[in-house]
C-alpha cells in the first residue's frame, strides 16, 4: 500500500488487468444501453407528438427540432447517467463488493468551504491555459487529423452555445441539473472514486494515479483543444480527494466549476453581465499567475488542516 500521509487510503488490487477490463466492459455496456434507451424514448416521444425527428437530428441541428433544447438536455442526462454513474456504482457494489460509504475515508472535512475559492481562482488560471491550448497546431503532415479535430471542436462549441442559451428559471434549473449536478456526481464517482484509487494501487504512486485519472477524464470528453486545461482541472479534483479523504469535496468542486460557468453564460446571453467566459482573451497573464498562486496556497491550506 503506498504511503500518502493523508486520510486517503487504498486497498491492494490483486488482478489489475482483469479488473480494468471488467470495469471498462461495464462502462461500455452502460453506454450501449443508454444509447438504446435514448433512441427508444426519442423515437416514441417524437412519433406520439407527430414531430418525426431522430437523435441524429438533435445532435446535428437541434434548433430545427421542436423543443429541441429540452429534448437535447434529456438526452444528455440519460446518456451521462448510463455512461458514468450507473456503471461506476454497479462495479463498485457488485465487483469490488463495497458500499457508497466506502468512497469516503473521512466523514467530516475541515475547511470544506475553501473548495469554492480554490476552484474560482484556479478557473481564472485555467482560462489562460484554455487560450494557450486552443492555439495548438499539428505538423503539416498531420493536417488532415488537425482538420478533423478542429471540426469536432467546432461541433462541440455549437452544441455548447445552444445548450447555454437559457431563458427563464426552468431552463436554468434544468441546465444546472444536466451540466453541473449529474456530471459532478457521475464523473467524480467514476474517475476519482473508482479509477483514481485503482491507478494509485497499481502504480504505487499517489501522483501517478491522480494524473492518469485526470488524463483519462480529459480524453473522454473528446475536446482536443481543451485537453490540457481539463486535465489540470481533473488533477485538482484528484488532489482534493486525496487530501481530504471525502469524495463529496471533489464533487462540490466539480459542481461549482460547471455551475458557475452555466450561470455566468446564462447571464451573458440575457445581457445581464458583460463577462463572457467563452472569450479566448478573458484572462491576462499577470492575473492568471496571481490566481494560480492563490489557488495553490488555499489548496495546501486545506490539505494541512485535514492532516
Amino acid at each position: 500500500m503506498p504511503e500518502t500521509n493523508t486520510p486517503y487510503t487504498i486497498t491492494p488490487e490483486p488482478q489489475p488487468l482483469r479488473s480494468m477490463l471488467l470495469f471498462f466492459g461495464i462502462v461500455m455496456l452502460g453506454m450501449t444501453l443508454g444509447g438504446a434507451l435514448v433512441l427508444v424514448v426519442v423515437s416514441l416521444g417524437s412519433s406520439v407528438k407527430g414531430q418525426g425527428f431522430s437523435v441524429n437530428d438533435l445532435l446535428v441541428d437541434p434548433t430545427n427540432v421542436p423543443n429541441g433544447w429540452w429534448w437535447l438536455m434529456g438526452v444528455q442526462a440519460v446518456s451521462h447517467v448510463c455512461s458514468f454513474l450507473l456503471p461506476a456504482l454497479l462495479y463498485w457494489r457488485w465487483v469490488d463488493n463495497r458500499s457508497p460509504a466506502d468512497f469516503n475515508f473521512r466523514n467530516r472535512v475541515s475547511g470544506w468551504w475553501m473548495v469554492i475559492p480554490i476552484v474560482f481562482f484556479f478557473g481564472l488560471f485555467n482560462g489562460y491555459i484554455i487560450e494557450w491550448n486552443q492555439q495548438m497546431h499539428l505538423p503539416d503532415t498531420l493536417a488532415p487529423l488537425e482538420k478533423w479535430m478542429r471540426q469536432k471542436e467546432d461541433d462541440v462549441a455549437k452544441l455548447t452555445q445552444f445548450l447555454t442559451t437559457i431563458s427563464g428559471v426552468p431552463q436554468l434549473l434544468m441546465a444546472l441539473l444536466v451540466v453541473a449536478i449529474l456530471p459532478a456526481i457521475g464523473e467524480e464517482v467514476l474517475f476519482r472514486g473508482v479509477l483514481q484509487r485503482k491507478f494509485i494501487a497499481w502504480s504505487g504512486s499517489v501522483h501517478v494515479g491522480i494524473w492518469l485519472a485526470a488524463a483519462l477524464f480529459s480524453a473522454i470528453h473528446l475536446q482536443f483543444y481543451g485537453f490540457v486545461p481539463r486535465m489540470l482541472l481533473g488533477a485538482l479534483f484528484g488532489y482534493l480527494y486525496v487530501w481530504t479523504g471525502n469524495l463529496w469535496v471533489p464533487i462540490l468542486a466539480h459542481f461549482f466549476n460547471n455551475g458557475f460557468a452555466v450561470v455566468m453564460m446564462a447571464l451573458n446571453k440575457q445581457k445581464l453581465t458583460t463577462i463572457d467566459l467563452e472569450a479566448n482573451d478573458i484572462v491576462p497573464l499577470p492575473v492568471a499567475l496571481f490566481a494560480v498562486v492563490v489557488s495553490v496556497v488555499l489548496a495546501f491550506r486545506l490539505k494541512r488542516i485535514n492532516e
